[in-house]
């Protein structure tokens, strides 16, 4: 696998460091654009890289706004800026420009995990036709009555302490909720993976697990809001490919329910080239589970058949 890593400036002028993996000998048949998961960095989804390259796949990673070296120093880490969610989206659809400039001809499959799915599933009826299918990872449907009113919470934080304001307040109510169904714990993110290794890997990483700003969730919590109202999923293109893959025990899809009633609502707006795997036992990172090498194995099997299609 051949490794490269650089910036571009995008349209506002922020430097997004990226990263990109190509086969080292195979003649690559297209390329998989990673879009990662809140308070971790692109740099984590190496290994994917390495097995994708190693079947004829570009795989192109960037770090999101207050992300990993975008974000530049550690205690930058969080801090997105304003209108965080709209923007991360748009970053993708640029990266997505640039990389059909550089590797035109090849089809390109997006991939979103976690808060990374969440953007992705705005990308797909805010950006059609730029991709030729999607991937979602770690996901969820429809959110619960009570993002309404931690909407309200981060907006109050945000402009009573300012919008750099880090909230312990939202993190623990987001990411504790999470954690209470694995108790007694070794961590707070136990919930990620029944791999140890992993979740200390995450643990003792410099770029994971930042507690982020209260205008960060004020921007989540309503992106989450938008991107399940009819009005916008209806402009999901009928035909799109996508895979959904979840652990059954990950608690950011309601433990297997959120992402059974995703599946249900894709369905009924006529999405008519969706797939899904629910693995049971597994938690939030199935790519980083004990299993992975089969998640792994079952989403290039899902690659390869997209690109004979």
């Amino acid at each position: 696998m051949k490794a490269k890593h650089h910036t571009w400036e995008d349209s506002e002028g922020v430097h997004i460091y990226t990263y990109e993996w190509q086969p080292e000998f195979e003649k690559p048949k297209a390329v998989v654009q990673i879009s990662h998961g809140m308070a971790e960095t692109a740099e984590r989804y190496e290994r994917l890289a390495q097995t994708l390259t190693n079947h004829g796949y570009i795989v192109i990673a960037n770090d999101h706004r207050g992300h990993g070296k975008t974000a530049g120093a550690i205690d930058k880490v969080g801090k997105l800026g304003p209108d965080s969610f709209n923007r991360m989206v748009k970053d993708m659809a640029e990266l997505t420009d640039r990389i059909s400039q550089a590797h035109s001809g090849l089809p390109i499959f997006l991939l979103g995990h976690s808060m990374g799915s969440f953007l992705t599933q705005q990308y797909m009826y805010r950006f059609p036709g730029k991709v030729s299918g999607i991937i979602l990872s770690g996901s969820n449907g429809k959110p619960s009555s009570a993002l309404g009113f931690g909407a309200k919470i981060a907006a109050f934080e945000a402009k009573l302490r300012g919008e750099n304001y880090r909230s312990k307040l939202l993190n623990s109510l987001t990411f504790g909720a999470y954690d209470k169904a694995f108790r007694p714990s070794r961590s707070n993110f136990d919930w990620l993976s029944r791999d140890t290794a992993e979740v200390d890997a995450y643990l003792n990483n410099p770029y994971c697990g930042a507690v982020f700003t209260a205008s960060f969730f004020r921007d989540f919590f309503k992106g989450l809001q938008e991107i399940h109202l009819d009005e916008n999923m209806r402009k999901i293109p009928k035909n799109l490919p996508i895979y959904v893959f979840s652990g059954e025990m990950d608690p950011v899809g309601g433990m297997g329910r959120g992402v059974r009633q995703l599946l249900r609502k894709y369905h009924e707006l006529g999405l008519n080239q969706v797939s899904s795997t629910l693995y049971p036992e597994g938690r939030h990172e199935m790519l980083n589970e004990l299993n992975r090498e089969e998640v792994m194995s079952d989403l290039l099997a899902w690659l390869e058949m997209r690109v004979r299609a």
